[in-house]
């Protein structure tokens, strides 16, 4: 095995809670998990209560005594920062900890997450515990790293702290009055401010508020959350310089700037629950490789799973249906198949208390082990058996997606039709991709596009000049782009570009757009001169300059007009698609994209649920055969290859049952 960074290694763990259980049965927890196969826990991330039961008074004795447990039983401990649940003798002493509506209300504690990232005391009291834990649990040989607070998401606080940070943000960034009422427009409406204390959050939560306001409101937001984690960070590698640092990442997509925050992690982390209902078999498992290629994309490396899905999950909505044998094993496999190199699962056993009782762990309420904890038993027994092979090896994609929370917001800032969603738009073309076979990144909007063959660019509606020359100087030197209606629409700081679409593209893309009809879901349809598709949302009516139609409107009093174009610029292609169209279309289209740039993807479409991925290391890459599904899919291969799992040699064609998992060894040529 190669010399790898502590948490690249491939291993199976749960999340567990000492203080939620009596003492006596920690250590028949702790014996099981040892013959299970576990080698990772997560602890106390929701613990301060516990760990500081009253203002300046510290009790790890519990702590202590779990953690030696773990390590008495060589299973490594990853802890987390108890921020995300500030305690009761907390908010009640220091109110300014809660976040506060639009309305002016307090968010009350109770739940989790009752935590302002800008009040004065959260981040006085925050920096103590930390420093507190750090600096005790530094030399302690079973703990190996932290994570972060808990599944942040984008708080839209009022507080009179984010008010005055906000403001301090702005000035900042702009530097004068001026600057700012020009950059916002705020001429419009007569919002223009001439003294710096009319500057606030967005009171009263009115849908009507300025657009490049609102933008920079949530942005900075986003940099208070960034802001709030590296005082910790900043704590935990002074204090422990050993261990390594993740957040978990959540629910998707996000208003949060997840490359904003992830930019000083080790690495990222995901709490995965892929969907149980029947209703969603032919949604959920690309929707969920959307949401792990994502994540992978953060750091554009391996990843954690910090939560995995072990049973139904219920709280705050009606329990899901129960897992189907073999659901949480194959979508394990998947988190792994796409870069996870630990899969950590929620929980170890169902909690007998609080607002989580029946989002279920691997046991149940009754503490005897069944079915889906001997589906667990067996997948930590093919990981740790694989691990040798597996770790060390990597995702190593030719295509990427480009993505940015900057365009998620404008765009969810002003609708611009019915259905047309940025991220909905990402998970049709990433779906796409996924039937053709074809490994895709999905990567910030700023980063490198050299390696890439294929560049996939959904709706860049915000655009500048840096951007646009990214694009041109990389199709110029032979890259495939794809970009995609609503691009070009706005400046960064969410104010339109004055010129006809697609703006700043408009030169790599050898088109302008005439007129556009927000369709929403009314039905259209586009033609190839061979095939008639179906198209929705929105069209563009384009006039090709440079590039050439390929598919056209077929209906509307711009029947006729190009609807899709593809135009050489320099050693490149790209290609403009001026409607979202239906399935089979983005199949098709990205079949010949693919081609075009040199790209290999599988021979047909991949049955309905099958997905396949590549992890490639030094020695050998592993081919992922994963049949997502309720029904038995078979996969015609290229050739028979030895698996991993079983060490035999496969035939070229694959018969898998429901929720099937193979593991196949590529030659040596392919690694």
């Amino acid at each position: 095995m190669p010399d790898l960074q502590p948490w690249s290694r491939l291993r199976m763990g749960v999340d567990y809670y000492p203080e939620h259980w009596d003492v006596s049965m920690w250590e028949e927890d702790a014996l099981l998990m040892k013959r299970t196969g576990v080698k990772i826990v997560r602890l106390a991330e929701f613990a301060w209560s516990r760990l500081e039961p009253a203002e300046g008074q510290f009790d790890f004795t519990w702590l202590d005594q779990a953690v030696d447990l773990f390590h008495h039983h060589d299973i490594g401990v990853v802890l987390g920062t108890p921020t995300n649940t500030p305690p009761r003798w907390l908010t009640d002493s220091c109110p300014d900890v809660l976040p506060i509506t639009a309305s002016g209300q307090p968010v009350h504690a109770g739940v989790r997450g009752h935590r302002c990232f800008n009040s004065p005391s959260m981040r006085t009291y925050a920096s103590r515990i930390v420093h507190r834990l750090a600096e005790h649990y530094a030399g302690h040989p079973a703990v190996e790293g932290w994570q972060i607070d808990n599944e942040y998401w984008l708080l839209e606080c009022h507080c009179s702290a984010c008010n005055e940070r906000f403001r301090e943000w702005v000035k900042a960034k702009y530097e004068t009055l001026d600057e700012v009422n020009r950059s916002w427009g705020t001429v419009v409406w007569s919002g223009e401010f001439n003294d710096w204390t009319q500057i606030t959050t967005p009171l009263g939560g009115s849908p009507f508020q300025n657009p490049s306001y609102l933008l920079d409101y949530y942005r900075f937001q986003s940099a208070s959350a960034a802001q709030f984690q590296q005082e910790q960070i900043a704590l935990l590698r002074k204090l422990a310089p050993e261990h390594y640092i993740t957040h978990n990442f959540h629910s998707y997509p996000q208003k949060l700037d997840l490359h904003q925050i992830g930019e000083e992690l080790d690495f990222a982390s995901f709490d995965y629950y892929p969907n149980t209902s029947p209703d969603k078999t032919s949604t959920g498992p690309y929707s969920g490789a959307l949401s792990l290629d994502l994540t992978r994309g953060i750091k554009r490396q391996g990843f954690w799973i910090m939560e995995q899905l072990s049973g139904p999950p219920g709280c705050w909505f009606p329990m899901w249906r129960t897992p189907q044998p073999g659901f949480i094993r194959a979508f394990a496999w998947q988190t792994i198949a796409r870069g996870a190199d630990t899969v950590v699962h929620f929980r170890w056993r169902s909690a007998l208390q609080g607002a989580e009782q029946y989002w279920h762990g691997l046991i149940d309420h009754s503490n005897v082990p069944g079915r889906r904890f001997e589906e667990f038993t067996q997948l930590c027994e093919e990981v740790n058996k694989a691990a040798a092979n597996l770790s060390g090896t990597t995702v190593q994609s030719e295509a990427a997606i480009l993505y940015a929370s900057d365009q998620l917001l404008s765009m969810g800032i002003q609708k611009q039709s019915e259905g047309l969603d940025y991220y909905e738009n990402i998970k049709q073309w990433h779906k796409a991709l996924t039937k053709l076979g074809i490994g895709v990144d999905v990567i910030h909007t700023d980063a490198q596009l050299d390696s890439y063959k294929l560049v996939i660019a959904p709706h860049l509606y915000l655009m500048d000049e840096a951007l646009a020359e990214r694009l041109e100087s990389y199709a110029a030197s032979g890259g495939t782009v794809i970009l995609t209606t609503r691009s070009g629409v706005k400046q960064m700081n969410n104010i339109c570009h004055m010129e006809q679409l697609p703006a700043l593209l408009s030169r790599c893309a050898g088109v302008i757009v005439s007129e556009y009809d927000p369709i929403g879901k009314d039905a259209h349809i586009i033609t190839t001169g061979d095939a008639s598709y179906a198209c929705s949302q929105w069209n563009d009516l384009l006039v090709p300059q440079t590039a050439e139609p390929i598919a056209w409107y077929n209906d509307d009093f711009y029947c006729g007009t190009p609807a899709v174009t593809r135009n050489r610029f320099g050693e490149g292609t790209v290609y403009y698609t001026g409607t979202q169209p239906d399935e089979a279309y983005l199949i098709r289209l990205l079949r010949e994209a693919a081609s075009v740039a040199g790209l290999s993807c599988f021979n047909k479409e991949l049955p309905e649920g099958v997905q396949l991925t590549v992890r490639t290391g030094e020695q050998a890459s592993y081919l992922f055969v994963l049949n997502l599904s309720r029904e038995e899919a078979v996969v015609e291969l290229e050739a028979a290859y030895p698996s991993l799992l079983t060490g035999e040699v496969s035939g070229r064609e694959l018969t898998l049952p429901p929720y099937g998992v193979e593991i196949l060894e590529l030659p040596r040529e392919h690694a």
